[in-house]
């Protein structure tokens, strides 16, 4: 498993939730790393991403609310959410974004948020 994620759970409007996903350091060295969410019959959207150098991208309907981090020594990255909202309600998925560099496009597995009004 090249990505793995963890977090995400149930919480009522307001609440906070963590989103966590790990790498090996080889791959988040030269990758675009990133949060996607989706719900049913939707297509997958960018909740948040990093680019190489650095550069913080955020989705205008999460922007103020999450908070995306990392720690290139280790290949981690998180999530943080904040003041969730029913509409936040998606698959939380990690992204590692290898193809300008000829690889693939890797997703970890879906974590599931749920957030009730």
């Amino acid at each position: 498993v090249q990505l793995q994620a963890s977090g995400g759970g149930s919480v009522q409007a307001g609440g906070s939730l963590t989103l966590e996903c790990t790498t090996s350091r080889n791959i988040f060295s030269i990758a675009i790393m990133g949060w996607y969410r989706q719900v049913p019959g939707a297509q997958r959207e960018l909740v948040a991403s990093y680019s190489r150098r650095g550069a913080t991208t955020y989705a205008d309907s999460v922007k103020g609310r999450f908070f995306i981090s990392r720690d290139k020594t280790t290949g981690w990255l998180s999530l943080q959410m904040t003041d969730l909202r029913p509409e936040d309600t998606a698959v939380y998925y990690c992204n590692a974004d290898l193809r300008r560099h000829g690889g693939s496009n890797l997703w970890g597995q879906g974590t599931q948020v749920t957030v009730s009004s």
